[in-house]
């Protein structure tokens, strides 16, 4: 005999519907305690994927509406949602784990790379590639002097470039830093003077590897706990304002989420059109001080000096952040 067809929907009683979940008296088709659906039956894949759509991704008309005051309003997102007007807008939070997820996943993927201090050439090639051609003009930085009463060999100017190397670093480091480094470290602990010295030996690749990965698994962290550092130099600033912290945590986390959304349109977007690049960044520079003026007010000239400072003890706060993020690496 064939097995009776299953029915999902979960049969509430006709008389006296009560809600399973609180149970209140239903009286329409939702419920007035809980505003849970009073028809009941278990979703479909689809309606799975439209709801992570709607609550997690956020892509409903809603979205469109927040990133285009996001975008073109500064300041307008921050004053409707002080001001009450806020079910027609994406949460302030949603909106900026969001746009920053983004960013650091095309940041991945984009392949950034730490260990550009020099060419990606073994040394042996790199040597050959500095070799003098006829009619060619020696580069500054590639160069290397022999003197003429002692022309050296190849293998003496690979070991020279080897030398130098470090010129074309953005840290370069003398010899003996890295002992000092480790002595140091181990002043701190000795454990922590192990852990340094160890990662002073690795090759320039598996260094470069462990600053990636630390990278990537901390810096979003770090950035994220930089909110209500943010929020807190604002408080600062706008002391005597009257207004909340709160309301100083909400403008800095649609500020950044604006900050992660241009720069991740900065990294995707192609070079071959001209002045894109370098027009967003323009406009990436001056949002803030429009969206402080739009929120806070102030004349141009005091707005223009708070934002000095607070981008220069935020960019401190980040290369700190930064730099524990590169310790991490060493140690673990």
């Amino acid at each position: 005999m064939p097995d009776a067809a299953v029915n999902n929907d979960l049969l509430l009683p006709p008389n006296d519907i009560v809600c399973p979940n609180c149970s209140t008296l239903i009286a329409g088709k939702f419920c007035q305690g809980c505003s849970q659906p009073a028809h009941l039956h278990v979703p479909s894949a689809y309606e799975f994927l439209h709801e992570f759509i709607a609550h997690y991704v956020a892509l409903e008309g809603k979205l469109w509406k927040s990133v285009a005051l996001l975008l073109f309003r500064p300041g307008r997102l921050t004053r409707d949602y002080i001001e009450g007007k806020r079910v027609r807008y994406v949460e302030p939070l949603r909106l900026y784990l969001s746009f920053s997820i983004i960013f650091f996943a095309i940041f991945k993927f984009g392949g950034l790379n730490f260990n550009n201090f020099v060419s990606d050439a073994p040394p042996a090639e790199q040597a050959q590639a500095n070799v003098q051609k006829p009619g060619t003009p020696l580069d500054a930085k590639s160069a290397v002097l022999i003197p003429k009463a002692q022309p050296g060999t190849l293998e003496e100017g690979r070991a020279e470039l080897q030398k130098r190397r470090k010129h074309d670093s953005l840290i370069e480091l003398d010899e003996g830093d890295d002992t000092k480094m480790v002595l140091k470290a181990a002043s701190i602990h000795p454990a922590l003077g192990k852990k340094v010295e160890h990662f002073n030996s690795l090759p320039r690749d598996a260094q470069g590897d462990a600053l990636k990965r630390a990278f990537f698994s901390y810096a979003p962290y770090a950035i994220f706990l930089l909110m209500p550092v943010f929020a807190a130099l604002l408080k600062l600033l706008y002391l005597g304002s009257g207004r909340r912290y709160g309301e100083h945590l909400l403008f800095a986390l649609h500020a950044n989420a604006f900050a992660f959304l241009m720069l991740s349109l900065v990294v995707i977007l192609p070079d071959g059109i001209p002045l894109l690049g370098p027009l967003l960044m323009l406009w990436l520079t001056f949002y803030l001080p429009t969206a402080m003026r739009k929120v806070y007010g102030g004349g141009r000239f005091v707005t223009g000096l708070r934002w000095i400072v607070l981008m220069s003890m935020h960019l401190l706060c980040a290369i700190l952040a930064m730099v524990g993020a590169a310790a991490l690496a060493v140690v673990a």
